[in-house]
């Protein structure tokens, strides 16, 4: 492999807890937080997949909406679908607590030690680039992160190969020296088939995607990519 210049984070699910939103749903909603929590972030997924698979052409997707929208419309579903009442307040509440998700625990550490090495980190996202910016700020981990690198120039969502292409561009690096990391299985097998080298951070201890091919490494935490330096 050629020498590590870099490493690129998805950060929904692997720097930031998406799962977080539901102690302010919990709140909202006494005994359904988890549940919408988890409706909310699938439907997230799907949505996503929906606007690229529906038009797949290199130009962008006709039916491309910016990721914090379709976060809105994902949670308008979940709250429908567990048949619970709702306002425009309400909604923008929760919305507003998805910009502020909680960064897992060994976040900055695991940045801050891959800087010191003199490796660049950076995020490569569905997110938006107001949602990156103000997740990253929240969480504390802005001066960790050199680069905030959304998808939405692709006006694709991952895993569009476009999506990928977006890292060794932004970068100015070859695909073989970035180190792709993230949370989400599924991102992983997209991110190897594009070319990257690849950590999955099994976080839940699941088994991984019957498809694809394996990733390089998987660890628990962010913490075993220091195995890596």
């Amino acid at each position: 492999m050629t020498a590590r210049k870099a490493f690129v984070f998805d950060a929904y699910g692997t720097l930031f807890d998406v799962y977080a939103v539901a102690k302010s749903a919990e709140a909202m909603f006494p005994g359904m937080g988890s549940r919408i929590a988890v409706i909310w972030r699938d439907k997230q997924i799907e949505y996503a997949r929906l606007v690229s698979l529906s038009d797949p052409s290199s130009g962008g997707s006709r039916y491309y909406q910016p990721f914090w929208d379709l976060t809105r419309h994902a949670l308008s579903y979940s709250l429908q679908m567990l048949r619970l009442e709702h306002s425009i307040e309400q909604v923008d509440t929760l919305m507003a607590a998805y910009e502020k998700l909680d960064p897992y625990p060994e976040c900055a550490a695991v940045l801050q030690t891959l800087q010191s090495k003199g490796l660049v980190t950076a995020v490569l996202s569905n997110g938006s680039p107001q949602m990156l910016k103000m997740a990253a700020q929240s969480a504390g981990l802005s001066d960790w992160l050199d680069h905030l690198i959304s998808i939405e120039p692709a006006k694709h969502f991952k895993t569009s190969p476009v999506c990928y292409a977006l890292a060794p561009d932004v970068l100015k690096l070859p695909t073989s020296s970035l180190v792709f990391v993230s949370s989400n299985a599924w991102d992983v097998v997209g991110a190897k088939w594009y070319g990257f080298y690849t950590c999955w951070i099994n976080r839940q201890q699941l088994p991984y995607e019957t498809i694809g091919v394996p990733p390089d490494r998987s660890f628990a935490s962010l913490e075993g990519l220091l195995d890596l330096l």
